[in-house]
């Protein structure tokens, strides 16, 4: 069985840090999820995916909608909780409601759903979302990768020496 290599070869890839949120009577709620995938631009089309056991996920199958909080780069507490158990998550941090939903204050992007379609993928459901508002601030995101929290990287605009200072230094 390839359990664990499979785990340690996806801890490697690097995904975007989400809480997906829907509301009922019951109140705001929300999970930490890393499978948010860009499915299709005409229409716009999103994808995640959820344990078969969730909770959200029995929430969300009754609403039809959820909501997509790309967490930024500083919001990794925000993470945590909502990926804990026993805590108010909604509590640990500011948020309003969009659309219906629940927004977190802070992140990097928004998008509410309508789900169109759902998947059976082994102990996971994944849930296909038709885009119905989007809005994006430019922040660095919060990915995960080797089990840990961090963010993008402008590799581009970081200083470097140029390569005349290259030739030279290999010169000496």
């Amino acid at each position: 069985m390839l359990t664990q290599e499979f785990r340690d070869l996806m801890a490697g890839v690097c995904a975007p840090v989400t809480v997906i949120t829907t509301g009922d009577a019951d109140g705001p709620h929300g999970a930490t999820v890393s499978s948010l995938a860009s499915l299709s631009l005409r229409p716009a089309l999103l994808s995640i995916a959820l344990d078969q056991n969730s909770q959200l996920l029995g929430r969300i199958r009754a609403t039809g909608r959820f909501g997509v909080n790309v967490l930024s780069a500083t919001q990794d507490d925000v993470a945590t909780a909502f990926a804990s158990r026993g805590v108010d998550r909604f509590g640990t941090t500011g948020w309003s409601t969009c659309d219906g939903l629940p927004r977190l204050d802070d992140i990097a992007g928004w998008a509410s759903c309508d789900v169109t379609q759902t998947v059976e993928a082994g102990d996971h459901l994944l849930l296909v979302g038709t885009v119905t508002r989007a809005a994006s601030v430019h922040r660095p995101p919060l990915v995960y990768a080797h089990r840990t929290f961090g963010t993008h990287s402008r590799y581009a605009a970081r200083p470097r020496p140029t390569i005349v200072d290259q030739i030279t230094a290999c010169a000496v």
